[in-house]
């Protein structure tokens, strides 16, 4: 078997100094908790969380991470979320706690994007554009 046939998913992972927090903020931009698993001394081991077909996982940060900071309009990586409504998420994001580093805009490509850092500094991308789509 090649590996593109054993590859089936692909899913974001994230450490958080306070992933309570993570958490909460992912909820507030609409994602179900569908696994916590707590560690002790108020860490988390394992969460994920779904939104549509999207699933991330989270866990407290067993170091202290450095978080890449924003230059210019990045961080050099992030999460892309596709979406049909980029101005809302946006909002609701902004709203919980991110930092917003561009609103909703049309791009070049005929798509909307926005852009934020969740309130840790991670790196959230919202989009109409779905990659890997022909």
């Amino acid at each position: 078997m090649d590996v593109e046939e054993e590859v089936t998913a692909l899913h974001a992972y994230l450490s958080y100094s306070d992933a309570a927090a993570g958490i909460s903020w992912l909820e507030a931009l609409g994602f179900v908790t569908l696994v916590r698993q707590e560690g002790g001394n108020e860490r988390v081991s394992h969460a994920e969380l779904r939104l549509g077909q999207a699933v991330v996982m989270v866990s407290s940060a067993d170091a202290d991470y450095d978080v890449p900071p924003l230059r210019k309009w990045s961080t050099g990586a992030g999460i892309y979320l596709v979406t049909s409504d980029v101005a809302s998420l946006h909002e609701r994001a902004v709203r919980a706690g991110g930092r917003s580093v561009f609103p909703p805009e049309e791009t070049e490509w005929g798509g909307t994007r926005a852009r934020v850092l969740d309130p840790e500094g991670h790196e959230w991308s919202f989009g109409t554009y779905a990659p890997g789509r022909s």
